[in-house]
């Protein structure tokens, strides 16, 4: 991808999680808010549903409307409940997705997605990928866990900022600082591209 592409979308990206940090810090109950930050979740499920005619997708994506429909005409802390549920649904949900493949006969996710891209794969990677794989799932449930501490510990205004900025920016954080760790301990791991790690994740189906 050219460069000026990549800092595009690094500015776009940017833009978007100050904006939805403004919205939810001081108008999480407007109709803005609640549309830039369910929007990304519900805009693929409704596309998705359409396009594969599944109709699970689009029940889900009439429940939830109707259910961000309710909390808005109520108003108050619910709707800041909600916020920090979805959060931490979605962290869960990855979580369990990684977690599943970890049980005793299945092949965990990371070495499902490194067997599709790697030509040699010795044991060595096998293991590394295996325990990353569980790393990510300590990850995601110690971004729940922040999650709830600040919540109920701090100001309504430092969940949001965790939300909206520092959540993206941490799971970046943590792409960097692994992929620095992996060809230090494993220098025989090719080097892959974003489009091949995307292709891989399609293709173990999740």
């Amino acid at each position: 991808m050219p460069r000026w592409r990549l800092l595009a979308a690094a500015a776009a990206f940017t833009a978007y999680a100050l904006i939805s940090w403004a919205l939810m810090a001081r108008w999480p109950a407007s109709p803005w808010a609640v549309a830039a930050l369910f929007g990304p979740l519900l805009v693929p499920l409704l596309v998705a549903g359409i396009v594969k005619r599944h109709v699970p997708s689009l029940a889900g994506v009439v429940a939830l409307v109707a259910l961000l429909a309710a909390v808005l005409y109520r108003g108050g802390a619910d709707v800041n409940r909600l916020y920090v549920l979805q959060h931490a649904g979605i962290h869960a949900l990855m979580g369990w997705g990684f977690a599943i493949t970890l049980r005793p006969g299945c092949t965990p996710l990371i070495t499902m997605m490194a067997e599709r891209i790697h030509r040699d794969f010795t044991p060595a990677m096998r293991d590394y990928t295996r325990w990353l794989t569980g790393l990510w799932v300590l990850y995601f449930v110690a971004m729940i866990g922040v999650s709830f501490a600040l919540y109920l510990l701090a100001p309504w205004t430092w969940w949001a900022f965790y939300c909206s900025v520092l959540t993206p920016l941490a799971a970046m954080l943590f792409f960097v600082a692994e992929y620095g760790l992996r060809y230090w301990r494993h220098p025989e791991f090719e080097r892959v591209s974003l489009a091949q790690v995307v292709q891989a994740w399609r293709a173990t189906g999740r």
